[in-house]
């Protein structure tokens, strides 16, 4: 029994997003979320065009509530609306806006569809894109387009729950031709991403030794003074013992002349004495 509503809820809610999705059409969908609530239960719509959706003074959604309360028996539906900021990084809306065109201008010109769609997606950010357009374009026989830019990754984890897919379908006088879009969305944190960081000035700081004392800068200043006032005493005693050592050689040498002189005048002295 467990399994048996579980499987009609899902079925219930699948049928009730089909119907949202086929009556606003070109609103531009991303996606639809379905809650249950004390009041009853609440549609959550994300669209890239909420004003088609509200319609003129609310008549869209007036009428949307009435075939859920009649046709899907749903007994207090509230519906609430919020704005895709950047369509481009959708792939629903992508793949909606794509189908949109093909079936507007038909499948002459599907290159120049695809080519416009990737440059925009690539100029809102996004890492990479993928588009698949399958079908008999541009002749009667089906075949497969492929067209993609930048990067995007097709296995592990983030291919699964990181790169966003959608696939829908255009209706043309030639047939059916599906679409299939994938995008890699910025700010994704790859697994092989590598971060180099510069390298900063590390200031090192002196860490003072186990029990001894650190030193105000006040004292260090003092010391550092005195040291430098010493060796300048001590070199300035040094540049003046070489001049002391002069003024004394000279200082013998005038004694040694002045002896020499008062022998010669002692001398002359005694001769004129004995004459």
């Amino acid at each position: 029994m467990i399994e048996r509503d579980f499987i009609s809820q899902k079925t219930k809610e699948f049928y009730i997003k089909q119907y949202v999705e086929s009556k606003l059409k070109g609103a531009g969908i991303s996606q639809i979320k379905l809650k249950k609530i004390p009041l009853g239960e609440k549609i959550i719509i994300y669209a890239s065009r909420p004003s088609l959706i509200v319609g003129s003074k609310g008549a869209n959604i007036r009428d949307l509530t009435r075939v859920l309360k009649q046709d899907f028996k749903l007994e207090n539906p509230q519906i609430e609306i919020n704005e895709v900021k950047n369509p481009y990084l959708d792939a629903a809306i992508v793949a909606d806006r794509i189908a949109g065109s093909l079936e507007r201008f038909g499948s002459a010109r599907f290159k120049s569809i695809g080519h416009k769609i990737m440059e925009n997606v690539m100029k809102s950010g996004a890492l990479g894109i993928e588009l698949l357009i399958s079908g008999k374009i541009p002749g009667a026989r089906a075949k497969s387009w492929r067209f993609y830019q930048g990067y995007l990754k097709k296995c592990g984890e983030i291919a699964t729950s990181g790169v966003l897919k959608a696939k829908t379908a255009a209706l043309l006088k030639t047939g059916i031709i599906g679409v299939q879009v994938s995008i890699m969305p910025p700010g994704i944190v790859l697994p092989d991403h590598v971060e180099i960081k510069k390298e900063l000035d590390q200031v090192v700081e002196e860490t003072p030794l186990v029990g001894s004392v650190p030193k105000d800068s006040s004292t260090e200043g003092k010391e550092s003074k005195r040291k430098k006032t010493g060796e300048k005493a001590e070199k300035s005693e040094k540049k003046k013992a070489p001049k002391k050592k002069e003024i004394k050689v000279e200082e013998e040498k005038t004694a040694k002349m002045d002896e020499a002189v008062e022998n010669k005048v002692n001398d002359s002295q005694e001769v004129e004495d004995k004459v």
